[in-house]
């Protein structure tokens, strides 16, 4: 496959799981240019030394994806859904937790979140965390 075509299917891959599950980076045009082009670049690199098709995507995913393991917005969308979904329509769930990632920022740099956070046993702490920041909020300032 070409250089090209790698790169835009990585960048649009990236892009995807970004506006999902990161939306905080999914406008950084610059980081989704490099990680694709990286992608790519491992890719090609992993093909011409003799792995299979298989083995060069799971390595170029390996370096695209690295460091998106854990997401904030994921985490906080699962309180909301969880903890607040009899009080919003399901519609207002996902823009109600984009508006609540940057209220629970201070929340989340109380903690190392690495790959594997949400396997650990702090997560469950976190969780509660979360929660009551989310509901002080909405206490404050109902649901706008």
């Amino acid at each position: 496959m070409a250089a090209n075509n790698k790169l835009s299917y990585y960048s649009l891959k990236l892009n995807h799981l970004l506006k999902e599950s990161f939306p905080e980076l999914s406008g950084d045009k610059t980081f989704i240019a490099r990680r694709g082009q990286l992608a790519a670049k491992v890719y090609n690199d992993a093909f011409i030394d003799g792995n299979t098709i298989e083995q060069c995507n799971e390595i170029a995913e390996y370096v695209l994806f690295e460091g998106l393991h854990f997401s904030k917005f994921d985490t906080v969308f699962k309180v909301i859904c969880n903890e607040f979904d009899t009080i919003m329509a399901d519609e207002e769930l996902r823009p109600f937790a984009l508006k609540m990632l940057g209220v629970c920022v201070p929340v989340f740099e109380q903690y190392r979140l690495t790959n594997d956070f949400a396997d650990s046993p702090e997560f469950e702490l976190l969780y509660t965390e979360l929660t009551g920041t989310i509901q002080i909020w909405i206490e404050d300032h109902g649901l706008q």
